[in-house]
């Protein structure tokens, strides 16, 4: 025992050490190991952040997956992986060697260039999303003044290396589910972007760190409470946009095997599928860190008295919540047909998006500067007429769509029928 306290101690102050120095290098205030002020020096603080952020968010991913198909199978029924380590947990390493050492197969007829492209191509813009991230008051990569546009702006250039998918495979089903993928994404980014500006309007800043400022105890910003209770129509519409924008059920209609294969990436195997299947988790998750960060608070916990657990330890729980959701979603609902989709993007999100966004800009003008107490009065009264209002409108549309429909009298031979059936009897 009087041995295992050095030990201990040496292990603590080596912990300590270590997240000194990853704070100092995401925030700037501490120099990396042999770098200087030069260029040079810049140069390798970006490479080691960057390699910090991929070695992290890949460790995520592979157990994303491993999570994921555990959840579903406990939903269905199931064990789910069970065989490869430890409850499993060594599976998605083993479906990475499986992955890496397919065979990888380019079609005859494919665009080469384009095909090739397509796979690489999809999984930057997935990584960069991480830059802006922020999972503690200093650490984030980058924190931009215009960190938000930034992330969203980044994620709407994924339409691009997925048509080049579709296009290149010379496949009619592959391009059928690049043009749904494209359509679907730029349309579920109008009420997605729109669910989010009264966040943006509430905290007036566009800086992660500044949206998280703007709420719970430690920030001293208004309205100081976190923008799911101040927001709940726009989170639950931010919800549904992403998944729709990652292209996960009930919305994955670009990858529908039961219509068309696997989508855009059919004619893919091997590493270059899994490009595909990796850039998924990547937005995955970084969709639900920035959620956690518009809507739940961030790295700030919620109550003051709990301000000394790490930020960190709060923004991957709440960031991990988001993510379950998004499993819970796959494994409970059925797909939508794809006029199904667009009509819900443009006849239900769009207005309801629009609608929130006046009321919150409304209300952000007269309630700017009071109690954080106030402030939640006021937004509350405001979502509950905001839904009454939604309920009676869907009740009205439900009724119309009633008294439309064509009715049959039931024909005259089936009365004969019924009376014969019944003089018999």
């Amino acid at each position: 025992m009087l041995h295992a306290l050095p030990l201990a101690e040496s292990l603590a102050e080596t912990t300590t050490s270590l997240s000194g120095w990853l704070t100092g290098l995401f925030s700037g205030t501490a120099p990396e190991p042999g770098a200087s002020s030069s260029a040079a020096g810049i140069i390798v603080a970006s490479i080691l952040k960057a390699t910090v952020i991929v070695l992290i968010v890949q460790i995520g991913m592979l157990y994303a997956t491993w999570g994921e198909r555990k959840i579903i199978g406990r939903m269905q029924d199931r064990l789910g992986p069970n065989r490869v380590g430890l409850f499993g947990l060594a599976q998605p390493f083993a479906d990475m060697i499986k992955m890496l050492t397919k065979e990888d197969i380019t079609p005859t007829a494919a665009h080469k260039w384009v095909y090739n492209l397509g796979a690489i191509l999809v999984v930057p813009p997935a990584i960069i999303g991480f830059a802006v991230v922020a999972l503690d008051r200093n650490l984030i990569a980058a924190d931009l003044s215009i960190g938000a546009l930034f992330f969203f702006a980044i994620g709407s250039t994924a339409v691009m290396p997925i048509f080049m998918a579709g296009w290149g495979s010379r496949n009619k089903y592959a391009l059928l589910g690049a043009m749904r993928a494209v359509a679907q994404v730029v349309s579920y980014e109008i009420p997605q972007v729109l669910s989010i500006v009264g966040v943006l309007l509430l905290a007036g800043t566009l800086s992660m760190n500044g949206l998280i400022h703007s709420q719970g105890p430690i920030g001293d910003a208004f309205p100081g409470v976190w923008f799911i209770l101040l927001q709940p129509i726009g989170f639950v519409i931010f919800l549904l946009a992403t998944t729709a924008e990652i292209e996960r059920t009930p919305f994955d209609i670009p990858e529908a095997e039961s219509e068309i294969i696997a989508g855009y990436h059919t004619e893919y195997a091997g590493i270059k599928f899994g490009l595909f299947y990796l850039a998924l988790y990547f937005v995955t998750i970084s969709a639900s860190a920035v959620g956690a960060i518009l809507f739940l608070g961030g790295w700030q916990p919620p109550f003051a008295f709990l301000a000394g657990i790490p930020g960190w330890i709060w923004m991957t729980a709440k960031t991990l919540a988001l993510v379950f959701v998004f499993m819970w979603l796959r494994g409970t609902l059925p797909r939508l047909r794809v006029d199904q989709l667009m009509a819900f993007a443009w006849k239900v999100l769009v207005p309801i998006s629009l609608v929130n966004l006046m009321v919150t800009g409304l209300l952000a003008k007269l309630v700017a500067g009071r109690a954080p107490l106030m402030v939640f009065g006021a937004f509350t009264v405001a979502n509950v007429a905001m839904v009454a209002l939604l309920i009676w409108l869907v009740a009205g549309w439900r009724r119309f769509n009633a008294a439309r429909q064509i009715t049959f009298e039931r024909p005259a031979v089936q009365a004969v029928g019924a009376a014969l059936r019944r003089g018999a009897a």
